[in-house]
């Protein structure tokens, strides 16, 4: 068996028991595949999260629409893309949460590395 990976500083990997722990919240996501599921969404947040088994860690998550939140509370990237859309997070927003930066601080930091 592989040695494990040493941890990366920030990070979060999303292993076997981020999966297990994210399971829920990810399936939550998955269901903004669908029109309709977003708009229900959107309609009752509480209830929506209620009805996927949503755990306190990740509606609060939700409620503070915070991606570093939901990938600690076990959600995948790729899904949280779907959750992020609805409430139209780019990736900058994205990036800005990661760095704990305002997203025009983000986005400045982003010109002036292209200008390397």
């Amino acid at each position: 068996m592989p040695s494990p990976l040493p941890p990366i500083p920030g990070t979060t990997p999303f292993n076997g028991d981020q999966a297990r722990k994210g399971y829920a919240l990810n399936k939550m996501c998955f269901s903004f595949n669908n029109e309709a599921n977003r708009k229900a969404f959107v309609a009752d947040e509480e209830a929506y999260m209620k009805q996927y088994g949503l755990n306190e860690q990740q509606a609060a998550a939700i409620r503070a629409k915070n991606v570093l939140q939901l990938i600690a509370a076990g959600g995948n990237a790729y899904y949280l893309a779907k959750f992020a859309g609805i409430f139209k997070l780019d990736m900058q927003d994205i990036g800005a949460q990661q760095t704990g930066m305002t997203k025009d601080a983000f986005k400045a930091m982003l010109v002036a590395a292209g200008k390397d």
